[in-house]
């Protein structure tokens, strides 16, 4: 068995993959609509919308298997991302990069696939349109080109998925994006007991900002303040920018001290930018941080009220 190799843009291709903020989300009949057409179509037993993560593949989309992700090391689409046209090996069995695949030899029984790359809105491949079979087949250029037009529709379901839950000027999710992201993450957590925090955040100022120096300025303390966000948490966090000058982020694994240590983290991070700034004004922010209570937060509206209210608080009693 071969494993696939890594592709040379992997940390960009990663980057590109983890900021459409669509790993580990619930199904999408946008999705399933297009695997069911690709079933139906080739007249194959499983269809795919594969994603391959930094040690998984993970179905965005699975019609014919109950499966939701494999190693990365065994999978038939991390060689498919390696190349530009659809990846097609007609039968498993006679094929020495897979010949002795567990897919293969296993419980799947993988004979026939069929994978065509999927790029992200900035051309980084991000997985694969797949079809899979049992039984060995032929692939001709007339199916190839009909799995290409198949998969030209999923990457346009991806772009229209990052317009509907990415903030458009900070490239943080939206409110949308992070309602979606931070119901998954809760469910996460309490799955594997550990705590989760939410953190309230509001810039200081951003109306005299926007006043003395015009919007566009205002802007880019905008950007700036989400750069820094970027910066001082995890990628497994969920951040976002609510609307005008409100942000969020939603810790796992993190207790309300955890919280209070990373924000003290991301301060001193704003505070070295600001003593560097050419720009006439300080980025400044107040907070509130609230730890998850499923006793007390039966829906995520709940938490980001009470994370508000804890944040107004704090803000007040700075003026």
């Amino acid at each position: 068995m071969k494993t696939p190799d890594v592709p040379p843009d992997e940390a960009s291709r990663l980057a590109a993959l983890r900021s459409l903020n669509v790993l580990d989300t619930i199904a999408e009949e946008r999705f399933d609509r297009l695997t069911r057409i690709a079933k139906r179509l080739f007249g194959v037993q499983v269809a795919l919308v594969s994603l391959v993560d930094e040690n998984r593949q993970w179905f965005k989309s699975c019609i014919g298997t109950d499966v939701r992700e494999t190693p990365r090391a065994i999978s038939f689409c991390g060689h498919a991302i390696l190349g530009e046209t659809p990846f097609v090996i007609p039968d498993a069995l006679e094929d020495q990069r897979f010949a002795d695949n567990p897919l293969v030899t296993g419980e799947l029984h993988i004979r026939f696939y069929a994978g065509c790359p999927l790029r992200g809105p900035d051309r980084r491949k991000l997985g694969t349109l797949c079809i899979i079979d049992s039984q060995p087949r032929a692939f001709g250029k007339e199916d190839i080109g009909m799995l290409v037009d198949l998969a030209s529709l999923v990457e346009r379901e991806f772009a229209a998925l990052e317009w509907a839950t990415v903030d458009e000027l900070t490239g943080l999710s939206n409110r949308r994006g992070f309602m979606l992201l931070a119901q998954h993450s809760i469910q996460m957590c309490m799955r594997q007991q550990v705590p989760s925090s939410l953190v309230f955040i509001d810039l200081d100022h951003l109306k005299a900002i926007n006043d003395r120096f015009g919007h566009a300025e205002g802007d880019r303390a905008l950007t700036t303040f989400a750069e820094h966000l970027a910066r001082g948490f995890r990628h497994s966090d969920v951040l976002a920018r609510l609307g005008g000058d409100e942000f969020v982020v939603l810790l796992t694994d993190h207790s309300l001290a955890a919280a209070e240590t990373t924000m003290a983290r991301l301060q001193g991070l704003l505070d070295a930018t600001n003593a560097r700034s050419p720009h006439g004004y300080a980025i400044g922010f107040s907070y509130g941080v609230v730890e998850f209570d499923p006793a007390r937060h039966g829906t995520i509206d709940v938490l980001l009220d009470e994370g508000d209210r804890v944040m107004y608080e704090k803000k007040k009693a700075k003026r």
